[in-house]
C-alpha cells in the first residue's frame, strides 16, 4: 500500500513540474498558423492532421455544437513525417530532368483540426487561392495550377472533402486505410485511393487470439460503416474459431461517448480488440493513456499516438500493446533525408521552429517569432524519440509518396499529349484543368503502374508489432511475428513469443477466458443462455476420457481398454478368470480335494467293512455306486477352476449334469428299495419279484439315460463356448464358458432338481418305517439339502457377474456333494468306526425282539 502512495506522489509531482516547466515556452509556440506553402509551377494541396484542439473536460460548446471550451493546444509529431514523405518526393521529382522537365512540382499544406467547418473552409481557402482571408466560390484569385488534392488519414476526411472537389471533377488522393465507401465511383468519380484493398485483418486477429487462447475477449470499435463491416467479420471469424465476444463498445462521434458508462465492464476480459482510423481512434487513445488501464493487452490495427503520458512508462496504458500493420514495399528511404532537414532550409514550414524549440532549446525572436541560431549543436529530427517522430516509414507516407509520383506520371502523360497535339512555344508552361488529369490518374488507379508498383498488394500479409514504452517512453515498436493469408493453414501464423513484453501485471502469457479451462477427465458443459466460452466442467462418464483440455465430449475407451481413475488414459485390460493362483480359486480347489479324499476314506471304508451288518443292511451296492458318484461331482467342480478352453465348457455341465443324475437316481432307488423291503413281510407276488430281482437298481440307468438325452441335445443345438466380459470387473477382461443354450442349462438343473424332489418324497414317506437300519431321514435331510442349495442357486447365479458367479456353481456343486456324503453316509460310518458294538448281529435281534414286543403290547 505504501508503494502505491509513494508512486503515485511521484506521479503527481512529475505532472505539476513539467507543468511549471511549460510557462517557459514562448508563447511564440502557440502561434499556430493552419497553413504554409512550398512553391512550384504545379501545386498539390496537402490536407494532414498535424495539430487540433482537444477538450480535456470534455464540454460542448453551449451555442456552437463543434466547438469545445476549454480547449488545449495538442501536436501530434508523429504525422509531421507524412509533410517530410511529401517534400521529399517532390524535391525528387523536381530533381529527375526525365519527370516533368521545366515544371516544377509544389504544394499548398492545410491541417485539418477534425471539425467539418474547419476542414472545407480550408478547402475552400485553398480554391480560391485567398489564404484565410476571403472565400470567393468559383474564382481562383492566384492563379495557380492546381492538380490535385492529397487527403486523409481517415475516411471522413477524405469523404468531406471529397463531396466538395466532386462538384468541380477536381481528382483527389486519399492516402489514408481503403474504405469501400470511397470507392463508390457514383459519390465520389474523381476520388482515387492509394492503399490496396486488404480484407483478411480479421483473420490474422483471430488467428492470434488462438494461438494464445484468448477465448473472450473484448472489442471496441467506430459507430459507422467500417466499425459494422470488421464486427461482422471479427463475429464470423470468432465464431469459426470459437472465440467469443465479451463486450462490443460502438465510439460514437461525441467525446460525451467517453464518459463512465463506456468504461463499465472494461474488467470482463484482459484483452480488448480496437479497431478503427485515426479520427476515430483520437479521444479513446487519449481516455486509454489517461486512465492508466494498464492490466491490459490491446491488439490494434494502428499504433496509439499519445505521448502526455509517455514518461511513465512503467505505467503506459499501452505497454505491450499488440499491433497489426500492413506489410507494404517500401518506395523510398527517409533517414537521409531526415538529417538534413532543418528550419532554416525550409523556413516557410510552420511546424519545424516548433520542434527545434521544443527539442533543442532554440529561442524566438521576441519581435517576429523567428527562430533563432542558438540551438544545440546536435540539432536533427533523426535524434528524436521514437513516440515524437518515428524514422521508420509508415503506410500512410509511403502511400502519400506513391501518390506524389502518380500525379507527376500523369502530369507527364498529359504534357507528353499536349506536345504531341500543339508543341509549347516559347517556353511556355503547361496549361491545363485540373479535372482533366482524372483519366489518367483512372488510368494507374484501375491497372497499376509497373514502375512505379505503388499498387503492389501482399495479398493481407501483415506485421505483428509489440509497443516497448521504455524509459522515458521511447515507444519502441518491435516485430514480433507476422500474419500471411497465402500461407497453408496452420502456417499462416509466426510468432516469436521470447521477445513479447506484456503489460503491466503480467509476468507471462495473460489469460483472458470466460471459464477455467476443463483438464484432462473433464468435458464442457455449455451454460444454456450463454456464450459457447462460458462452460461447466464435468469429469468423462465411466470408461470415457479425455486427454485434451477444453474437449466437447469424452471419448470412450475400446472394450479391450479401461479407462484410469483420473479419466485421461485408455489402459490395457488384464485377462481374468477363476485361477488356481488366487485366493478364491485355492480355495474351492482345496475343499473339493478334501471332500475327494474324505469321500474316497469313506469308500474305504465301506469296502474294508463290507460284510457288517449296517453295509449289507443299506444295499451294499447302491452305497458304493453313490460314493464313486459322489467323488465324480466333487472332482468335476475343478473344470470350473483355471483358464478355460473348449473342452473344459463343454465338460464343465455335460459331467456336471450326469454325475449328479447318477447320484440322485441312486438316492432315488435306495429309498425305493427301503419302502420294497418294509412291504415284502405282506403277502404278495409282485413285492417279492421286485425285491428278488432288484428292480429299482434299472432307476439309475433310465434317469441317466434321459439326462444324457437332454445333454446331447444340448451340445447339439447350441453348446457352451468361450466368452468374455468386459464390464463384470474393472480394468479385467473376464474368461468364462458362456452356456450356450440358457433354456437347456434349465432344463438339466430342473430335471437334478426333479429327482431330488422324488427322492425326498419317497424318503420322506418310509422315515418312519420300523427298520433297524432305516436310512429314510438321511436320505430326506440329504435330499432336502441339495434342493435348497439348486433352488437358491438360481436367483443367486443371475445376480452375479465375473469370477462370482463361477465360484457360486463351485460352491454349489460342493455343498450339494457334500450334503449326500455328509447326511447318508457320517452316521454309518460313526456306528461302524466308533460303535461297532452295534453294527453286529446279536445288537440287531435284540432290538428286533424288542420291537416285537412292543407291538405285542399294542
Amino acid at each position: 500500500m505504501f508503494y502505491c502512495i509513494f508512486i503515485s506522489c511521484f506521479l503527481h509531482i512529475s505532472k505539476v513540474v513539467s507543468e511549471a516547466m511549460t510557462v517557459n515556452i514562448s508563447l511564440c509556440f502557440y502561434k499556430t498558423p493552419e497553413e504554409f506553402h512550398h512553391e512550384g509551377d504545379v501545386v498539390i494541396g496537402a490536407f494532414f492532421p498535424i495539430h487540433t484542439y482537444y477538450s480535456p473536460n470534455k464540454v460542448p460548446h453551449p451555442s456552437v455544437p463543434y466547438k469545445y471550451m476549454d480547449n488545449y493546444l495538442q501536436y501530434n509529431f508523429k504525422n509531421y513525417q507524412y509533410i517530410l514523405a511529401l517534400v521529399f518526393a517532390i524535391e525528387e521529382i523536381n530533381e529527375n530532368p526525365n519527370l516533368l522537365p521545366n515544371i516544377s512540382l509544389g504544394f499548398d499544406f492545410y491541417n485539418v483540426r477534425f471539425t467539418e467547418k474547419e476542414t472545407l473552409m480550408n478547402v475552400c481557402f485553398w480554391l480560391t487561392g485567398q489564404g484565410q482571408k476571403k472565400i470567393l466560390p468559383n474564382y481562383n484569385c492566384a492563379k495557380n495550377n492546381f492538380t490535385t488534392a492529397l487527403t486523409g488519414t481517415s475516411w471522413t476526411t477524405s469523404a468531406q472533402i471529397g463531396t466538395l472537389l466532386q462538384l468541380f471533377k477536381f481528382p483527389q488522393l486519399s492516402f489514408g486505410p481503403y474504405d469501400p465507401i470511397l470507392s463508390d465511383r457514383g459519390q465520389y468519380s474523381s476520388l482515387y485511393q492509394m492503399a490496396p484493398k486488404y480484407s483478411s485483418i480479421s483473420r490474422g486477429i483471430v488467428s492470434l487470439m488462438v494461438h494464445f487462447r484468448w477465448s473472450w475477449v473484448g472489442l471496441i470499435l467506430p459507430d459507422d460503416h467500417k466499425g459494422y463491416i470488421i464486427l461482422s467479420e471479427l463475429r464470423e471469424d470468432m465464431e469459426r474459431k470459437g472465440v467469443c465476444i465479451a463486450f462490443v463498445k460502438m465510439i460514437l462521434l461525441t467525446l460525451t461517448s467517453y464518459y463512465n458508462k463506456f468504461w463499465e465492464n472494461m474488467d470482463k476480459t484482459n484483452v480488448i480488440i480496437i479497431y478503427g482510423d485515426v479520427d476515430s481512434l483520437t479521444g479513446l487513445m487519449r481516455n486509454i493513456g489517461q486512465r492508466l488501464l494498464t492490466a491490459k493487452v490491446w491488439v490494434m490495427n494502428i499504433e496509439p499516438h499519445i505521448t502526455d503520458y509517455a514518461d511513465y512508462f512503467m505505467f503506459d496504458s499501452f505497454h505491450g500493446s499488440l499491433i497489426f500493420t500492413h506489410k507494404y514495399r517500401e518506395s523510398f528511404d527517409l533517414t537521409t533525408f531526415i538529417q538534413t532537414v532543418n528550419p532554416y532550409k525550409y523556413p516557410e514550414d510552420i511546424y519545424l521552429p516548433k520542434l527545434w524549440h521544443l527539442f533543442f532549446k532554440c529561442s524566438f525572436s521576441d519581435i517576429d517569432c523567428l527562430l533563432l541560431a542558438n540551438c544545440q549543436s546536435n540539432a536533427s529530427l533523426d535524434v528524436l524519440p521514437s513516440h515524437i517522430l518515428d524514422m521508420t516509414i509508415s503506410e500512410e507516407s509511403n502511400n502519400i509518396y506513391n501518390a506524389v509520383y502518380a500525379v507527376a506520371h500523369s502530369l507527364h502523360q498529359m504534357s507528353l499529349q499536349q506536345v504531341q497535339k500543339q508543341p509549347h512555344e516559347n517556353g511556355e508552361a503547361m496549361a491545363f484543368f485540373p479535372w482533366q488529369l482524372n483519366i489518367f490518374l483512372k488510368d494507374i488507379n484501375e491497372r497499376g503502374n509497373i514502375s512505379l508498383d505503388w499498387r503492389h498488394k501482399l495479398n493481407g500479409e501483415y506485421d505483428i508489432l509489440n509497443l516497448w514504452n521504455l524509459p522515458k517512453g521511447l515507444g519502441q515498436k518491435v516485430k514480433i511475428g507476422s500474419f500471411s493469408a497465402n500461407a497453408p493453414e496452420g502456417q499462416q501464423l509466426s510468432l516469436s513469443e521470447h521477445m513479447i513484453q506484456w503489460a503491466g501485471g503480467f509476468s507471462e502469457i495473460p489469460q483472458s477466458v470466460c471459464s477455467e479451462s476443463c483438464r484432462p477427465g473433464f468435458r464442457k458443459v455449455i451454460l444454456e443462455g450463454k456464450a459457447i466460452c462460458c462452460y461447466n466442467c464435468t469429469p468423462c462418464a465411466d470408461n470415457e476420457i479425455s486427454n485434451e483440455t477444453d474437449v466437447d465430449q469424452c471419448v470412450k475407451c475400446p472394450e479391450s481398454h479401461y479407462a484410469n481413475t483420473e479419466k485421461n488414459h485408455c489402459f490395457q485390460k488384464t485377462v481374468s478368470f477363476l485361477a488356481y493362483e488366487e485366493p478364491l480359486g485355492i480355495t474351492l480347489a482345496s475343499i473339493t480335494l478334501c471332500l475327494s479324499a474324505l469321500t474316497a476314506f469313506v469308500i474305504g471304508v465301506f469296502v474294508k467293512y463290507r460284510d457288517t451288518p449296517i453295509v449289507k443292511a443299506n444295499n451294499r451296492g447302491l452305497s458304493y455306486t453313490l460314493l464313486i458318484t459322489i467323488t465324480f461331482c466333487l472332482l468335476c467342480s475343478l473344470n470350473f477352476i483355471g483358464q478355460p478352453n473348449t473342452a473344459s465348457c463343454i465338460l464343465q455341465q455335460n459331467i456336471f449334469g450326469v454325475a449328479f443324475t447318477v447320484a440322485l437316481a441312486t438316492v432315488l432307488a435306495k429309498a425305493i428299495t427301503v419302502v420294497i423291503a418294509f412291504k415284502a413281510t405282506f403277502p404278495g407276488r409282485m413285492v417279492r419279484w421286485l425285491m428278488t430281482s432288484r428292480a429299482p437298481n434299472y432307476i439309475i440307468p433310465i434317469c441317466t439315460l434321459i439326462q444324457l438325452l437332454l445333454c446331447g441335445i444340448w451340445m447339439a443345438t447350441s453348446p457352451p463356448f468361450i466368452d468374455q466380459d468386459v464390464h463384470a470387473e474393472h480394468g479385467q477382461i473376464l474368461l468364462f464358458c458362456n452356456k450356450g443354450s440358457s433354456v437347456a442349462f434349465h432344463c438339466v438343473l430342473g430335471y437334478l432338481c426333479s429327482l431330488a424332489l422324488g427322492g425326498y418324497t419317497m424318503a420322506f414317506l418310509s422315515r418312519n418305517l420300523p427298520d433297524t437300519f432305516n436310512e429314510s431321514k438321511f436320505l430326506s435331510f440329504s435330499m432336502l439339502v441339495f434342493f435348497c442349495v439348486w433352488v437358491t442357486f438360481l436367483p443367486v447365479y443371475h445376480s452375479t457377474k465375473g469370477k462370482v458367479m463361477v465360484a457360486m456353481e463351485v460352491f454349489s456343486i460342493l455343498a450339494s456333494s457334500a450334503a449326500l456324503l455328509g447326511f447318508i453316509f457320517a452316521p454309518k460310518c460313526y456306528i461302524i468306526l466308533f460303535r461297532p458294538d452295534r453294527n453286529s448281529f446279536h445288537h440287531i435281534r435284540d432290538k428286533t425282539h424288542s420291537q416285537r414286543n412292543t407291538s405285542l403290547k399294542i
